[in-house]
Formats: structure tokens, C-alpha cells, sequence
């Protein structure tokens, strides 16, 4: 507790002192010129005192006075200092805590303003040359030479040592403060990022889900109008599936509307509907049928189980290729093939179709959606016209992705 309110107490000092720079400078010198004058008046016992009152005067107000620029120029106020007491010593006044009052606090903003080594140069040799003077002062004669090197030694360290360790402590803060708003600033960021993924994800699901149901209902309308007359039980089946797309698309797009809410939050709320999987593959085939499309799917290899999320990134893939296929392609059939392989799961969406079932480029987003799909996961994904004729889409995606992946991306 003592510490923290002491350094609270001496943040208050810091902050007081840096709105008001000049008067606190004023008062330090004023305070710094009685301690120089009491420590000119003191000598031993045996001692008699110099005579030169008036040249301490002026040599002390000088080192304290040059004090006042301690904070733009801390090595010229070090050695205004650093000479003026020097010369007090050489005149004879005896060296006390006192009378090297300036220099000692010129030694301390020297340590806590500049690098180093100006701390080394000129704090070392302002130590040297006042033990110097110390060491052959005669006021000092009726001191053994241990005490008169000691001593200057001692006191002119003491503010060195201090200066150092609260630049020390100002660099910590500095520190402290640039990481808390590094950390602010890159949890901004992550935030306006993890906005921007789940904002991309809702697009493509919605995107899939619209895309794929409203193609499907398209061909389903067209298909039955044109029964209508000629065949009308098969219109009527037609016209039957209709109503089951559209009440898919509408269960598709109440599910994916509803990972924008907290269901949690609601009470009573219903559940959500499971994520459409590689296990509703039939219903899509049907779908597919009644819209006029025959579709084919062949398995190879064992089926083994696949993570939520490349579950749903393998059935909207699927789902995708094959509503461009209804939507782009003049074809009536196409073939699915999926391939378990080691660790990886291998689909290939083909149909024998003349032309291409993307639009051209700038005006769909199928075939980049679901390359987005699959690398969210660690999947490749390569779409484009055969040889042969026709369009293929062909994607490998792994059945169980890495966790970090899973942890930072969703399909």
C-alpha cells in the first residue's frame, strides 16, 4: 500500500511540475542557493574559514543559477556546476552534502535527461576532478585521505544512481503505455476483422442459399408452365416440388438470419436447424430432378466422417456447382463424384454442357464463393471448362481441418 501511494504521490509531482516547468525550477534554485550558502559557512573546529565570502557568493550562484537550464542543456548546467564548485573547494571551503548541493542535482537531471554515456564522460569526470579538489583543499588537511576520497565519491554517485533509475522507471511507463495501445489498437483491429469474416460468411450463405433454391424454383415454374397443357400430372408433381424448394429456401434462410441472433437471449426461442450436410446429398438430387437436371452421384473409397464444418463447406460446394449448372449450362444431366482419400476428401461437380455455368467474370461470385468456402478450411478448389466440353469443378478439402482454422475462420 505504502508503495503505490508513494508512487502515486510522485506521479502527481511529475505531472505538477511539467505544467508548471519554470517555477519549479525557481524554487529548486532558490532552495539549492540557501544550502550552498549554509554549506560555505560550515568548517571544522580546527579549521579557519577562507576569507573570500564574496567569490562563493558568485561562484555558487553561478552553479545554481545554471540549474535553471538543467532540462534543455543538462551537460552545460553539469559543468557550470562542476566548476564553480570546484573552484569553492579550491578556495578552501570545506566539502559538505551542502555546498555540493548544485552539482549533485545537476548530476541527477544529467542521469534521467541523456544517454549513457553522457552520464559516463561527464558524471565521471565531474567525480574526479571534485575528489581531486577534495583530496588537496586544505580545508580537508585535518581529514585522514580515505574520508576526503570517500566522501566526494559517495554524494556525487548518490544523484547519478538516482537520475539513472528514474529514467529507468520513465522508460518502463513509456513501455507500459505503448503496449496497452498497441494491445488496444490490435484488439480494434481484430475486432473490425472478425466483422469482416462473419459478414463474408453470411454473404455466402446467404448467397448459396438464395442462389441455389431460387434457380431451382425458376426451372421448377418454367418447367411446369410448359406442362401445363400437355401433361398436366407431371406439372402438378412439378408444381408439388416447387412448394418443397421454396419451403427449403425458406428454412435455409430462417437458419442462416438466425446466426445473427442470440438464441440464448430469447426465451423460448426455438433451435435453430442443423447445418445441411454430404447426408442431404438425396434431397438436393431430387430437387435438381424435378428442375429438369439428372444428376448422379458415385462414392469412392470408405465414407468416413467429416468435421461440422467441412461437412457444410463439402454440401454447399456441391450445391453451388450444381445450381450453376442448372442456371448457365444447356445440359440436362451432371455427375458428382466424391473420393475419400487418406486424409483428404476429393469432389468433382462435371456436366457435358457446351457452354460455361459461370457467368462471366464481375457480374457472379459461385466459383469465387466456393473457393473462399474451401480455403477457409485448408482446401484448394479449381474450376473451368473441359477439354472436352462442358464445365468441372473439382475441390479437395480435408476431413478434419486444423484447429486454428476451426478456431478462426467458419465456412
Amino acid at each position: 500500500m505504502s508503495i503505490s501511494l508513494e508512487r502515486r504521490y510522485a506521479d502527481r509531482l511529475e505531472e505538477f511540475s511539467a505544467r508548471h516547468a519554470f517555477l519549479v525550477d525557481l524554487a529548486m534554485v532558490l532552495a539549492l542557493m540557501g544550502c550552498a550558502a549554509l554549506g560555505s559557512s560550515i568548517t571544522l573546529p580546527s579549521a579557519t574559514p577562507p576569507d573570500q565570502d564574496k567569490t562563493a557568493t558568485v561562484l555558487m550562484g553561478v552553479a545554481c543559477l545554471a540549474l535553471l537550464k538543467h532540462r534543455t542543456h543538462p551537460r552545460t548546467a553539469v559543468v557550470v556546476s562542476g566548476v564553480s564548485t570546484v573552484a569553492a573547494v579550491a578556495l578552501g571551503y570545506l566539502v559538505t552534502p551542502l555546498l555540493l548541493a548544485p552539482v549533485m542535482a545537476a548530476l541527477y537531471w544529467l542521469a534521467a535527461f541523456t544517454d549513457r554515456r553522457s552520464t559516463r564522460v561527464y558524471g565521471l569526470t565531474t567525480l574526479v576532478a571534485l575528489t581531486l579538489a577534495a583530496v588537496f583543499s586544505d580545508s580537508m588537511d585535518h581529514i585522514s585521505l580515505l574520508l576526503r576520497t570517500i566522501g566526494p565519491v559517495f554524494w556525487l554517485m548518490l544523484p547519478l544512481a538516482a537520475g539513472k533509475t528514474t529514467q529507468l522507471r520513465r522508460a518502463y511507463l513509456q513501455s507500459v503505455q505503448a503496449r496497452a495501445e498497441h494491445a488496444e489498437r490490435t484488439r480494434e483491429e481484430e475486432a473490425r476483422l472478425r466483422v469482416t469474416e462473419e459478414r463474408m460468411r453470411i454473404a455466402r450463405e446467404l448467397h448459396d442459399v438464395v442462389a441455389h433454391h431460387m434457380a431451382l424454383a425458376n426451372a421448377q415454374a418454367g418447367t411446369a408452365a410448359h406442362l401445363a397443357l400437355t401433361n398436366p400430372e407431371q406439372s402438378q408433381k412439378i408444381l408439388t416440388d416447387l412448394t418443397g424448394t421454396t419451403s427449403s429456401a425458406l428454412r435455409e434462410l430462417k437458419a442462416a438470419l438466425g446466426l445473427l441472433r442470440d438464441s440464448d437471449d430469447t426465451p423460448g426461442s426455438a433451435a435453430l436447424e442443423p447445418s445441411p450436410g454430404l447426408g442431404r446429398l438425396p434431397e438436393l438430387v431430387a430437387a435438381c430432378d424435378s428442375a429438369g437436371l439428372q444428376v448422379t452421384v458415385t462414392t469412392e473409397g470408405e465414407s468416413q466422417p467429416l468435421s461440422p464444418g467441412v461437412d457444410l463447406t463439402a454440401y454447399r460446394i456441391v450445391q453451388e456447382a450444381l445450381t450453376n449448372v442448372t442456371k448457365h449450362a444447356a445440359t440436362e444431366a451432371a455427375h458428382v463424384r466424391l473420393a475419400y482419400t487418406g486424409s483428404r476428401l476429393l469432389i468433382t461437380v462435371v456436366d457435358d454442357g457446351p457452354g460455361k455455368p459461370e457467368p462471366a467474370k464481375g457480374r457472379g461470385f459461385g466459383v469465387m464463393g466456393m473457393r473462399e468456402r474451401a480455403h477457409s478450411i485448408g482446401g484448394e478448389l479449381c474450376a473451368g471448362p473441359r477439354p472436352q466440353g462442358g464445365f468441372e469443378v473439382t475441390t479437395a478439402l480435408p476431413l478434419q481441418p486444423s484447429p486454428d482454422l476451426a478456431e478462426g475462420t467458419t465456412p
